[in-house]
């Protein structure tokens, strides 16, 4: 793929991140091959910083700050020899943003796991996001947003393999042992629990065994993995992601909701977009239909993410999390 095709599927997942999209269009406009992809993109996020240092007040510095942390983490998605460098300076511009904007803000880490939890410190109730195969922390911007203006409490979190701990740590299909820990670290008696792309199938994997999920979302979420039907570029994020070929086709065996949704009796919100269409990967209608208190949204026109079709289920899936909760 060429570096403006590669820029035009990625538009709207950047937007979703927060990324202004002109500025986004102006930047990856300037890219000569994808080679340059992480060049470009960290030399935009370091703009910010440097804005940062000349805003005239708190507010605006914050604000470039947590831009700075976008264009980091998005520098990440594509041809990138500074990968483990710009999720480290995206999670230490996030950190510095919510410094200087949310000074409540709390990072809390544990084994396998890292984040920052915000909201009211007197919140009826907890959400978690859990970001996916190649996305972290600093990317799903809108929907802890969505779930903050709601007034839950959110801990927008990295987990093995992902963001920040991408080069100290390998994926785990077992990821309710992360949850649990989560949990533990928190002190909450429950969690709502928000998850995209395989985040999704991390979600529900969670939500089957660790009885203190009260309700969970996945968005554009994996029902099931086929190695062998994968697209190359998703196989090769995988066998970064999970530390050699033979560690990815087996973690690839593992994605598989077969057994586990009929397990899963939270409140379960299950959203798709029909143009998400990746070979090798089944979607979440199959969840939806076992879980005993599943519910299926399918939007016809969405992608992957459903980054160009926000206002069909952002607002209906932050509701229902936090109708089930509170």
């Amino acid at each position: 793929m060429n570096a403006v095709d590669f820029a035009a599927a990625n538009l709207t997942r950047a937007t979703g991140a927060g990324l202004d999209p002109h500025e986004y269009q102006r930047v990856t406009g300037e890219l000569a091959d994808l080679g340059q992809w992480g060049e470009v993109l960290m030399r935009a996020a370091h703009g910010h910083l440097a804005r940062a240092e000349q805003a005239g007040t708190a507010i605006s510095a914050g604000e470039h700050c947590q831009v700075a942390a976008r264009w980091f983490h998005v520098a990440t998605l594509g041809p990138n020899p500074e990968h483990a460098l710009a999720a480290a300076k995206a999670d230490a511009a996030m950190g510095r943003a919510l410094q200087l904007l949310e000074p409540g803000a709390r990072r809390i880490e544990g084994s396998g796991f890292a984040g920052w939890l915000r909201g009211p410190a007197d919140a009826a109730a907890t959400a978690v996001v859990v970001p996916g195969l190649d996305s972290s922390k600093e990317e799903f911007h809108d929907v802890t947003t969505a779930l903050l203006r709601r007034g839950l409490a959110v801990f927008a979190m990295d987990g093995p393999g992902q963001g920040a701990l991408a080069a100290t740590s390998t994926v785990t299909a077992d990821y309710h042992r992360v949850i649990g820990r989560v949990i533990d670290a928190l002190g909450v008696e429950s969690v709502g629990l928000v998850g995209l792309s395989l985040g999704g199938y991390y979600v529900a994997e969670s939500a089957a065994h660790e009885p203190r999920v009260a309700a969970a979302v996945t968005v554009s979420g994996p029902f099931r993995l086929d190695w062998d039907t994968l697209p190359p570029p998703v196989q090769e994020i995988l066998i970064q992601r999970a530390g050699g070929e033979e560690a990815a086709r087996h973690f690839a065996r593992q994605v598989d909701l077969s057994t586990l949704a009929p397990r899963i009796t939270c409140p379960l919100m299950v959203v798709d977009g029909g143009r998400d269409l990746i070979p090798g990967v089944t979607n979440g209608e199959p969840l939806a239909r076992l879980a005993p208190r599943g519910q299926y949204l399918h939007i016809p026109h969405g992608d992957h993410l459903l980054g160009n079709a926000r206002p069909d289920w952002l607002p209906a899936a932050a509701d229902r999390l936090s109708g089930a909760l509170t």
